[in-house]
């Protein structure tokens, strides 16, 4: 089963949007392994945006992630990284089709609610920033074999 990283984001704490944004990706069948409530700090920041380092909106997004609560969810499941990456929709809401998170609740590319792996590769090395692999659990749902 593949694992991917979702980063309910600082704007959708803020705006009580957590519960909704988790509960469609678990909803849609997706196995939570792993979750917390963290404040980012500056320097796990600029790891996990390590690759947008020397772009003009790299220091904007490190302020912004860093700037309030989020929470870290690592979600299980076949294709995981591609599912979660359609239900989140477009980077940009304005473009982000209704029916995703970000077409629904999404106000701008700054504030777009969620961050989710956008590769298998990607998604191991993030999971790596935020849990260790005591913090990620496998376990059986009843539930597993029907969806699967």
């Amino acid at each position: 089963m593949e694992r991917s990283l979702v980063l309910v984001k600082p704007d959708a704490v803020q705006r009580a949007l957590a519960g909704q944004v988790i509960s469609r990706l678990e909803n849609k069948g997706l196995k939570i392994v792993a979750m917390k409530m963290l404040h980012m700090d500056t320097n796990l920041a600029e790891q996990h945006y390590a690759i947008h380092k020397g772009k003009p909106f790299f220091d904007e997004l490190v302020s912004f992630i860093s700037s309030s609560p989020l929470i870290a969810v690592v979600f299980q499941g076949e294709n995981a990284v591609q599912i979660i990456r359609q239900m989140m929709g477009e980077t940009d809401p304005v473009r982000a089709p209704a029916g995703t998170i970000r077409g629904d609740f999404g106000i701008d590319v700054g504030h777009n609610l969620v961050h989710g792996s956008d590769s298998p590769e990607n998604a191991g090395k993030e999971i790596d920033l935020f849990f260790s692999a005591k913090e990620i659990l496998d376990y059986d749902r009843e539930l597993d074999r029907w969806v699967y």
